[in-house]
């Protein structure tokens, strides 16, 4: 009861929650201000991976969808130790982009997502969370085999600082709070961290002239941010980009029109929203 006491009100010790600020690319820096000891990350993402373009062939007896981007590491509402006044450098890993050349519809591959990353001039490394894979293909050729796709694979989350799980707070209406209230991420619930996801892999289909859509990009965020979609089979568009650091969809097999409609897309930009906490 001590510590609700000296917290309470705008004079009894306590500083209140700074505002969240959202960061959604590029690489800078920012200071932790004067008394607060936290930063209450409610998400961050490294980039999602490019998906791999769709592909027909010349008498080969099937078509190739193209794979799925994989979606980038994530955090949902975790709280780290920071020292006051300290010098926080940022990154925002970009979205990989997808490989749409046609010379290189049989075997190629799109690019990674990159890294978003958040290090202390005191605390040192905070947070490095990799980008997806990108998707690929290989062992393929005009007039067969059919090549071999492969998914874009999940970025890893690695937390270099260290977690705060207990205390209290004053938010910033001036409530006193426990730090475990810190539910607002996309994942729902308190100190949330982890891997993404790989992307889809819808393969090939048999029979040539056949059509096959392609494969979605990974979820990010746990499952709770979609992936950019596959091309539709049949249908007249590619893949669509990924978002928050989800991967970027694959394109289909679409007799006829492959040039223009089997493209994949780039995985989803990077991105952190943070605020500084005074825990106690």
């Amino acid at each position: 009861m001590t510590h609700y006491t000296l917290l309470v009100g705008s004079t009894g010790g306590g500083l209140p929650a700074t505002s969240f600020v959202e960061l959604t690319s590029g690489t800078d820096t920012f200071s932790v201000p004067d008394g607060y000891n936290a930063i209450h990350i409610q998400y961050a993402v490294g980039a999602g991976g490019g998906g791999f373009r769709g592909a027909s062939y010349d008498r080969a007896g099937g078509e190739s969808a193209g794979a799925g981007g994989g979606s980038g590491g994530y955090i949902s509402d975790k709280i780290l130790t920071v020292a006051e006044g300290e010098t926080i450098t940022y990154s925002i890993g970009t979205g990989g982009a997808p490989n749409n050349n046609i010379p290189e519809r049989y075997n190629g591959s799109s690019s990674a997502g990159t890294n978003t990353t958040l290090s202390g001039s005191t605390t040192g490394s905070l947070i490095t969370l990799n980008g997806g894979g990108g998707a690929s293909a290989s062992g393929g050729g005009v007039g067969g085999p059919l090549r071999n796709n492969t998914a874009g694979t999940a970025g890893s989350a690695t937390i270099g600082g260290t977690a705060i799980t207990s205390g209290i707070f004053v938010d910033s209406d001036r409530s006193v709070k426990n730090v475990n209230t810190n539910t607002s991420g996309p994942v729902g619930s308190f100190n949330q961290s982890g891997s993404g996801a790989a992307g889809a892999n819808p393969g090939n289909c048999g029979g040539d002239n056949c059509q096959i859509g392609g494969g979605t990009g990974g979820a990010s965020y746990d499952g709770n941010v979609s992936g950019g979609a596959g091309s539709p089979q049949g249908g007249s568009t590619g893949g669509t980009v990924g978002t928050r650091g989800s991967g970027g969809g694959g394109g289909g097999a679409q007799y006829g029109t492959e040039d223009v409609t089997a493209a994949g897309a780039a995985g989803g930009d990077g991105e952190i929203k943070y605020r500084f906490l005074q825990v106690i």
